[in-house]
């Protein structure tokens, strides 16, 4: 089971694609597990854990309420618990109990963007809730249950 990684939210899909992919390989021995060119989801993994995730930002824009918000901030805004811009990056952390945990992050200071939601579509048994930390950084909540 991987307990997190990292999670990369790209706007250019393909060409991320191709750049992992010639990479991780040689640099990390990481394996393709799923995924191609066209997206949206791509997972490398060394010795059956994730190293690495690529997902389509604007695809998790549209989850986390950000798609009208551009892809970049303006560099003098400050950090905040609502973004500014769509993100970059997400901290993904496979967990028993996601009710519990988004529960948990909320009651120590995270602000929940997207309540537990399932999401067969992406995953069979998958469910999820979104967050963001003290300072404004996604976070996802993931379990399989079943």
């Amino acid at each position: 089971m991987d307990a997190l990684y990292p999670r990369l939210l790209v706007t250019g899909f393909a060409e991320m694609f191709d750049f992992y992919q010639a990479v991780l390989p040689e640099l990390l021995g990481a394996k393709l597990m799923k995924g191609d060119p066209q997206g949206p989801y791509a997972n490398w993994d060394v010795e059956d854990q994730a190293v690495l995730v690529l997902f389509d930002r604007g695809t998790m824009a549209a989850v986390a309420g950000t798609a009208q918000l551009p892809a970049t901030a303006a560099p003098a805004a400050p950090a905040s618990a609502s973004a500014s811009a769509q993100d970059r990056t997400m901290f993904v952390c496979r967990v028993g109990d996601v009710d519990a945990g988004a529960e948990l992050c909320v009651r120590h200071g995270a602000t929940l963007v997207v309540a537990p939601t399932d999401r067969p579509e992406w995953g069979p048994t998958l469910r999820t809730a979104h967050l963001r930390d003290p300072e404004g950084n996604l976070i996802e909540l993931q379990s399989y249950e079943g």
